[in-house]
């Protein structure tokens, strides 16, 4: 019989006020990536073994200290809504640097970067972190590349993202990068999120459309959703189109994209809108183009998902492209 692989071993190192998601979320994608493959041990260790208290004011039980704890695949270090001075500093900085040298890779979510760079890991090396936290990386490290938009930053085995659910989009890279594209789908569908943002993505942006089986009758309607964004799509129309019911469409929407066929074709037009903006095309003309009645009705979108309007989105994005 052939022998089961050793599963990679992931540890998180935790402190006192780290942010609950930003470690829950990515550990989620490797303990979930188990019911496929026999691929993660997950480990969860503090510099010093005992546990810790998070960012939701409770206690968090340790498998122990960093180390105490062995070589890993992969070392993953989270962030805080701290301020990173509070925590970027020994003993956690020494942590991070122990288990550093005994894993073959480096990953920060959120803030968690500005341990990676005070550890000098993130010297000569493109970096992202949340986007309210990367002036200040930028300004306390100058030898790191800061990327201030992107979603993740990969730069060779060491790879940085922004919060939260961002963690969990890199997670999931990494997790195709061990055991493929359709492992990492299966996660994504058990976890209801979309497979995945890529990660120079726009940190405001919404979701990249997750895809649809090769062949299926989504795949097909998607298919023509991404071609003609713009025209008044109903569920009808759609099912018509590739020959079956609006109900049985609908149900296999939500079975492979975990969306039904109105929300796709809400998340294409409102991500055609935003490629638009990025470009410089301005709020009528984008409105024209993505499929929307008029610019206020895209001025009502934007601020409803994002809290700011389109012309503030394009302002803000067209001059992080130019710095």
């Amino acid at each position: 019989m052939p022998s089961t692989p050793t599963p990679r071993r992931i540890a998180f190192l935790l402190f006192d006020g780290v942010k609950s998601l930003d470690y829950v979320g990515p550990a989620e994608v490797f303990v979930e990536a188990n019911q496929a493959v026999h691929g993660y041990d997950v480990v969860m260790l503090s510099p010093d073994g005992r546990d810790v208290s998070t960012s939701l004011g409770g206690t968090v039980s340790v498998q122990g200290a960093a180390s105490d704890a062995g070589e890993f695949d992969t070392v993953i270090v989270p962030g805080s809504e701290l301020p990173p001075c509070d925590f970027a500093r020994t003993p956690l900085t020494d942590a991070a640097a122990d288990l550093v040298s005994r894993s073959r890779r480096v990953v920060s979510v959120c803030s968690g970067a500005f341990v990676l760079a005070e550890i000098g890991v993130l010297d000569g090396r493109r970096a992202t972190t949340h986007w309210k936290f990367a002036p200040e990386l930028a300004r306390r490290y100058p030898r790191v590349h800061v990327e201030p938009d992107l979603i993740f930053v990969r730069d060779g085995d060491v790879s940085t993202s922004a919060g939260v659910a961002a963690g969990i989009d890199l997670a999931l890279a990494l997790v195709e990068d061990d055991h493929g594209a359709d492992v990492a789908r299966h996660v994504a569908q058990l976890l209801l999120v979309y497979l995945q943002r890529p990660g120079g993505q726009s940190q405001y942006s919404v979701p990249l459309r997750a895809r649809a089986r090769p062949a299926s009758i989504v795949r097909r309607a998607t298919d023509l959703v991404d071609a003609d964004p713009a025209r008044a799509w109903t569920v009808p129309d759609l099912a018509a189109l590739v020959a079956v019911s609006p109900r049985h469409l609908t149900r296999r929407f939500r079975d492979e994209l975990g969306q039904s066929p109105a929300g796709y074709v809400t998340a294409v037009r409102f991500d055609l809108a935003r490629v638009h903006l990025e470009a410089g095309a301005n709020v009528t003309e984008t409105a024209a183009l993505s499929g929307y009645g008029s610019a206020e009705a895209l001025r009502r979108v934007f601020i409803a998902r994002l809290g700011i309007s389109p012309s503030q989105y394009q302002r803000r994005f067209r001059s992080a492209l130019n710095r």
